[in-house]
């Protein structure tokens, strides 16, 4: 399967190559062609007896088909199994009220995105050591709070690899921020950008076009890739969980195989629910996939009306991994749904560069309607979901989820009069409560939580709900800071280059 560049249909990359180019030269980010996913349709119904990594197997063979596989299964067993997901079970469905529960926190940093950064340097030194290069890799990684962790967890002394995390010095929350804080490998660096995630995003992708970098590189032996979802080695695992969610629903004889099921997700830079817009075209019956948002809900009016406005203010909020105003791969969808037309999306690229907007014809508006609606939750809807799962459904759920449950609930109201709300909708469950455990801690408990330290909050939670804590973030009390390190925006290229010159 060839990936193309999003931006100029001549640059194609087979997946190996793109994987450890992660970017194109020409900024744009690979993607196979609309009609080359649509032509690997899954049976469904031949894939109930699947288990977790037979499906990634499946997915992974399909696009990455330049793997061996051997390679394939080396990855799969090295990434999914019981040291790195609790019992080796990557994405457990549970019931929440009358809906369902993706849970996708129970790998290494309680997180979703280590269902894809857990295998992402698998799928990276397997592709580099076959086609016998001798360069070194330079992981540059912008992140909004999950992605830093789960990267410098997955690429901690990977050979012939180093890593640099930034994120918003502001814009993480106090665990996340510690977790990276006391990442441990010889390969790793943090740093804390002054600015928001968008700069953090901005830098990392001026960095991979910059010519004295690239100049730079080519002398000291260095490639540079990315463990962003901008690298399809992120997005591709991200499909897996979709497609086995359907098989787990159908096998516990929740659904009828065939019937047409919803998913909520909580999305900033629209990587995780683009991945179920591509399980959808591989055949899993998917009616609607739910775009939830925060206060920054510039993907909420993009899919409602078109147009994509990244001039509004930046809004902090308790999700802020959603704290985003340039989603990235929404780049890709708008690849796929235009028929794979790289000068639209470059012309589009290019406006949102400049005037900060753009807008697309009421033709692919449409085309992108049949499959995603938008909503978004306040800050003060997502405190009030919080405190309504604790005492209603029983349930603990974090900020994020939090969002894409009130976006549910909305969507529900407004589709009364027709039968899609009847639909079973599995929400996607993208962090541990407990990285938010101050915030979370506040909506369910009426006393004063501003005063206590993390850990003394991380315990009252565990005692109150009785949600089992994770180990990863328990152990941190007694972690040494490692990382400290806060930069002007300016600053950053200089320390890269420093790490290129080492």
């Amino acid at each position: 399967m060839k990936l193309y560049s999003t931006r100029n249909l001549n640059e194609i990359k087979n997946p190996k190559d793109a994987i450890i180019k992660g970017l194109s030269d020409d900024g744009g980010l690979y993607c196979p062609k609309y009609e080359d996913i649509v032509s690997h349709r899954f049976d469904i119904g031949s894939l109930l007896s699947n288990d977790y990594k037979a499906t990634a197997k499946l997915v992974f063979s399909t696009f990455f088909d330049d793997f061996t596989n051997v390679e394939i299964d080396n990855c799969i067993n090295l990434a999914y199994n019981k040291n790195n997901f609790d019992e080796g079970n990557v994405a457990p469905v549970s019931k929440i009220g009358d809906n369902y529960l993706m849970e996708l926190y129970h790998g290494p940093t309680s997180a979703f995105k280590d269902v894809a950064l857990t295998i992402l340097p698998q799928f990276l030194t397997t592709a580099y050591k076959s086609k016998g290069a001798n360069k070194k890799v330079y992981i540059l990684t912008a992140t909004s709070g999950d992605t830093g962790k789960a990267a410098l967890s997955g690429f901690k002394d990977v050979e012939n690899t180093i890593i640099t995390v930034f994120y918003p010095t502001d814009g993480v929350s106090n665990i996340q921020k510690l977790q990276m804080q006391t990442s441990e490998g010889k390969n790793v660096s943090v740093v804390a950008l002054k600015g928001d995630f968008d700069d953090c995003q901005r830098l990392v992708k001026e960095i991979y076009t910059d010519n004295e970098i690239k100049k730079l590189c080519e002398e000291n032996n260095v490639v540079l890739s990315s463990a962003n979802s901008i690298n399809i080695g992120r997005l591709v695992p991200q499909i897996v969980y979709y497609i086995q969610t359907y098989i787990d629903l159908v096998n516990a004889n929740n659904i009828k195989l065939g019937d047409k099921i919803n998913f909520v997700v909580p999305t900033g830079n629209f990587g995780d629910i683009l991945a179920g817009f591509i399980a959808k075209l591989l055949g899993t019956p998917i009616d609607k996939l739910i775009c939830a948002s925060n206060d920054n809900n510039v993907l909420t009016d993009f899919i409602n009306t078109g147009v994509y406005n990244k001039k509004r203010k930046l809004y902090k909020t308790i999700s802020p991994s959603m704290d985003i105003l340039v989603s990235s791969n929404l780049e890709r969808l708008l690849f796929l749904l235009s028929g794979n037309d790289a000068n639209l999306v470059n012309n589009l690229m290019d406006s949102l560069n400049k005037t900060g907007e753009y807008k697309i014809d009421d033709s692919l508006l449409n085309r992108i309607k049949e499959h995603f609606v938008a909503y978004y939750a306040t800050q003060d809807e997502s405190k009030k979901t919080i405190k309504d799962a604790f005492e209603n459904d029983k349930r603990i759920i974090d900020t994020h989820t939090a969002v894409a449950y009130a976006c549910l609930k909305k969507y529900v109201g407004t589709n009364t009069r027709n039968d899609e709300f009847h639909e079973p909708t599995v929400i996607l469950s993208t962090a541990s409560p407990y990285k938010f455990a101050h915030d979370v801690l506040k909506c369910i408990c009426s006393s004063d939580v501003d005063t206590i330290d993390d850990f003394t909050c991380l315990d009252k939670l565990n005692k109150l709900t009785g949600e089992p804590m994770p180990k990863n973030l328990a152990a941190l009390k007694t972690k040494e800071k490692r990382f400290e390190t806060t930069l002007a925006y300016e600053e950053c290229k200089y320390f890269v280059i420093n790490n290129i010159e080492k």
